[in-house]
């Protein structure tokens, strides 16, 4: 049975009009779903957190609809660039054209996969990049779990719940709040059954043939990071490749391990891989150590060792106890929330980018990420090259890394191109 779904009060109350300034419609013409408080000029009728808003040229013309959040810097996102009605039926319509660009990427979209499938977790809907903003949907197996993380998408949760529900045919809607998205907007925290049943926990699920324990009530964003997919294969197979090279099975730090797909996809490929997940929670270690039991195969001959602690210190603890690595996996999480906090994340990437760096042996493989979509991808580069060179190291880049098929990106819409990554060898 559902449980209760609080009424979409601001969604059914009279929409605002937000006439922009002379010539700050440029934006919404090139199809970017924000808008920021200063291109507006006025504002007419009752503005409330999350309600229905048209965005008007200078002219008074309709330019988008979407929602509007007052006192918010970035004061309206885009639902519509059509005059239409934002209703149950337009929700269909975009779950809909997600699903379909799921089947593109080759990917199950359906709940309840065929058994035996080798990936059974994926993105479904991935915020603006579908058409939906503050909205982002999560399959795993049969399971959806559902994250809003804007006061204009909490406020549509009474027509999008229904229209996820037939258009996936879930056994059960799961909702996660995102901490940051409660103090940024003020949000009444989403957590629980939304609708059917309750999801496992923690619950097994299927990425590129490997089984893993997901807790979708107490993980990070919505239990697992569905984003590395490809990474975490790719990673594996030039380990793999290394350890042809060597002739030995290599030594692998993966840190930030959380719970642990990267090395799971790794033991999997190299018989005999010496691996250290570091993280900051025990929990998450637990669950990586089980991960890694779930998958026999590649659990038989794997050397595992966990530390639990603060990354930055112990990459320096290692580095004072000339520890040394064939292999570094450095995906950390988001560094920089906000503009302002953009060269503080660069120095934290520099500082433990240059740490792995003095702990690979020559001729090793860093793979090391960015989820901080306010560092450009250039910027990320150059943070990196900085830390090789006051290392002393000269490292190539054998590919750049990024987002599963799943996870489409809006080309008007770069901000949703977060996630990036480099692998590299150093020498």
């Amino acid at each position: 049975m559902p449980t209760t779904v609080p009424p979409a009060s601001a969604a059914n109350r009279p929409g605002v009009r937000l006439t922009l300034r002379a010539g700050k419609e440029k934006s919404l013409r090139l199809r970017h779903p924000w808008l920021f408080a200063g291109a507006i000029a006025r504002i007419d009728g009752e503005a409330v957190p999350g309600g229905p808003a048209d965005l008007l040229d200078a002219g008074g013309r309709f330019l988008a609809r979407g929602y509007y959040h007052p006192g918010s810097p970035l004061a309206a996102r885009v639902w519509t660039w059509q005059d239409e009605p934002v209703d149950a039926a337009f929700f269909q319509r975009r779950l809909a054209a997600a699903a379909a660009r799921r089947r593109l990427a080759g990917l199950g979209f359906v709940a309840d996969p065929a058994p035996g499938a080798g990936t059974d977790c994926c993105r479904l809907v991935n915020a603006e990049a579908d058409g939906l903003p503050g909205v982002t949907v999560d399959a795993y197996g049969a399971f959806l779990v559902l994250q809003l993380s804007t006061c204009g998408a909490a406020a549509c949760l009474p027509l999008l719940l229904p229209a996820l529900v037939e258009t996936f045919r879930p056994r059960g809607v799961f909702g996660r709040t995102d901490a940051e998205a409660v103090a940024r907007e003020g949000l009444e925290p989403l957590e629980g059954v939304l609708w059917g049943e309750a999801p496992p926990e923690p619950l097994l699920v299927r990425e590129n043939g490997l089984v893993f324990a997901v807790s979708l009530a107490g993980g990070q964003k919505t239990g697992f990071f569905l984003d590395q997919r490809d990474s975490r294969r790719r990673v594996a197979r030039t380990l793999a490749a290394l350890a042809a090279t060597l002739g030995r099975p290599p030594v692998l730090l993966n840190a930030f391990a959380y719970t642990g797909g990267f090395a799971v996809h790794a033991a999997a490929v190299c018989p005999g891989l010496e691996i250290v997940n570091l993280d900051s929670s025990p929990e998450a270690l637990a669950l990586a150590e089980r991960n890694l039991a779930l998958n026999p195969a590649a659990a038989a001959q794997a050397k595992l060792e966990t530390v639990a602690g603060d990354a930055f210190v112990l990459l320096r603890r290692f580095r004072d106890a000339n520890r040394s690595f064939d292999a570094v996996i450095l995906d950390p999480p988001k560094f920089a929330h906000a503009r302002a906090q953009v060269p503080g994340a660069c120095r934290g990437y520099k500082d433990i980018n240059l740490l792995a760096c003095k702990l690979l042996r020559p001729g090793g493989l860093l793979a090391t990420f960015s989820c901080s979509g306010l560092v450009a991808p250039e910027l990320f580069q150059k943070v990196v090259f900085d830390a090789a060179l006051d290392a002393g190291r000269e490292a190539r880049i054998l590919t750049r890394l990024g987002p599963a098929a799943d996870h489409p990106v809006l080309l008007s819409f770069p901000e949703g191109d977060y996630l990036k990554g480099l692998l590299l060898t150093v020498e």
